[in-house]
């Protein structure tokens, strides 16, 4: 998920109780959930078996069609209903056989790297000078214009090192849980929405310059200190493969490099990549499972979080902890025998990391779509790009029966509250709703809205979305989409209490007697600002 929009910095929160919503809180059956989900816990050995024995699980890729079975047969073998798979359109498929990287003169030295997502793999064993070319956008082209021939090009520019001043590891305090009720204000800017549409293409016009150039490779420095690589890349889609290798290299290596080649004659570098490309099944699956409801006819609570991952480790706090947090919750619920009365679904999503795809597939699909897109330059611009910019809403027959979804994509912090999205009308719901956990440290109901992970699109629509809030530990210092997230840094208390809450939440919704309060279906905004230069 973004690595902005994860940090919670600043949470603005309600402190009003509500005790005349008690009724809608079954303890008794709190108490059942809070046994099963403590004393019987397998949340561990579901993040197990999705990290060290299956690893990085990215969209298309083989480890990702494995998880997606083996997802599925765990669900049934829990006995869960109407276990499947639905696809949707995504593309290629790409997976790492190998790679090294060596400095080779002044000195020879090894060097950490990782190929970049669906670039492709170099010419065998690269062995060329370095030349330090930032380009940040189109027009810096012109300047190395006729220079790169032959050379492996580092192509960003670098930063200065970071050394930390604060613990990696934190938990949110009482303080961080007492803020102050701030309402989230919108900002609606047509000038910020254009100039995110217009500058999305610039990894696909520096292949295109690199390789018109006669580049063997590229290098760009990672956005971490502490030896740290990550890989992300986006040019899944077919018939856009870059045709240029890219590799991501540790800060410290990179800042190295481009001293020496300040300084003295450029380094030499070695680069070698095998990467393999998935062509034999275009379209990604998210998994569902159900218990089924009572009565309600149609209507249905959810739950959900991403089950792909980056590939620099096995995917462990982002997202196989959600992951295994949902499914742990599907397991309580099935083994408790509950009856609700509305359907309970569980959901595994795929393609998150490549732009939140498998649920805007599912909300495009089931619940609310969008007219398309009236302006030209943007009508064949991939969905997730436009889809909030375009106007009206239109509302499938569906629209009305999903009653709450409810996400976990933060790592695997336990759970603090829960961000109500601005939803006034929920909030003191939520906080009967946290009551029987304040002694578990979940205590907060914040109006902010959160963002970069599963429930946007649902909240985009009018559907009730929401995500939890859960302590940082160490997942955006260090952790988020990096060469260490592995199984060693989840944090197993705080599954398990993450997993409880979540169980109750949707035992709590599928049995109230009113669906929760929804917001307005959204209409395209008035300009904010309306004096806003274009």
């Amino acid at each position: 998920m973004s690595r902005l929009l994860a940090a919670v910095s600043a949470l603005c929160l309600l402190t009003a109780s509500a005790p005349a919503l008690a009724q809608d809180v079954d303890r008794v059956a709190i108490n059942r959930i809070i046994d099963q989900g403590q004393n019987h816990s397998e949340v561990m050995r579901t993040a197990a078996h999705l990290t060290d024995r299956i690893g990085g699980r990215l969209t298309n890729s083989p480890q990702m069609r494995e998880a997606e079975r083996w997802a599925q047969q765990q669900f049934r073998d829990w006995g869960l209903s109407n276990v499947r798979a639905e696809g949707f359109e995504f593309g290629r498929g790409w997976s790492i056989v190998s790679y090294e990287a060596r400095m080779t003169a002044p000195r020879p030295l090894q060097l950490r790297v990782i190929p970049v997502a669906w670039t492709p793999s170099t010419d065998g064993l690269v062995d060329a000078p370095i030349i330090v070319a930032p380009m940040a956008n189109a027009g810096d082209f012109e300047k190395w214009r006729g220079k790169l021939a032959g050379k492996i090009v580092l192509i960003s520019r670098p930063t200065p090192a970071t050394d930390p001043t604060q613990p990696a590891f934190r938990r949110l305090t009482d303080d961080d849980l007492r803020g102050p009720g701030n309402y989230p204000q919108p900002n609606y800017s047509p000038a910020a929405i254009e100039r995110q549409l217009r500058d999305g293409d610039f990894a696909e016009r520096l292949d295109a310059f690199l390789a018109e150039e006669g580049v063997p490779a590229w290098v760009r420095m990672s956005y971490r200190d502490g030896g740290l690589v990550h890989g992300a890349g986006y040019s899944y889609r077919v018939g856009a493969t870059p045709r240029v290798p890219g590799f991501e290299m540790a800060a410290e290596d990179y800042r190295r490099l481009t001293r020496l080649a300040i300084a003295e004659t450029a380094p030499a570098l070695q680069l070698r990549s095998e990467v393999r490309y998935h062509d034999e099944d275009v379209n990604a699956y998210n998994i569902f499972a159900e218990i089924p409801g009572t009565d309600r006819s149609g209507q249905y609570v959810m739950a959900g979080a991403h089950m792909d991952s980056w590939v620099a480790a096995d995917g462990a706090q982002d997202n196989a902890a959600g992951t295994a947090v949902v499914m742990e919750a599907a397991r309580i619920l099935r083994s408790l025998g509950v009856r609700p009365k509305r359907t309970i679904r569980f959901a595994l999503w795929n393609g998150e990391e490549q732009g939140i795809l498998g649920s805007l597939a599912y909300v495009d699909r089931h619940l609310a779509t969008r007219a398309p897109s009236q302006d030209e330059r943007w009508a064949a611009l991939p969905a997730n790009r436009t889809w909030r910019h375009r106007w009206p809403i239109q509302p499938r027959p569906g629209y009305a029966d999903l009653t709450a979804y409810f996400n976990l994509d933060n790592g695997s912090g336990r759970i603090r509250g829960i961000n109500a999205e601005g939803n006034v009308a929920v909030a003191p719901i939520f906080q009967d709703w946290l009551a029987p956990f304040a002694s578990m440290g979940a205590t907060g109901v914040s109006l902010r809205n959160s963002g970069g992970t599963d429930h946007v699109y649902m909240q985009a629509v009018g559907v009730p979305g929401y995500q939890f809030i859960q302590d940082p530990v160490d997942y955006s210092s260090r952790i988020h989409h990096s060469s260490i997230d592995s199984y060693d840094h989840l944090q197993a208390e705080d599954l398990r209490q993450a997993a409880i809450i979540m169980a109750t939440f949707l035992l709590n919704a599928a049995n109230r007697d009113e669906p929760l309060p929804r917001m307005p279906l959204p209409t395209q905004p008035t300009q904010t600002d309306p004096f806003e230069a274009p």
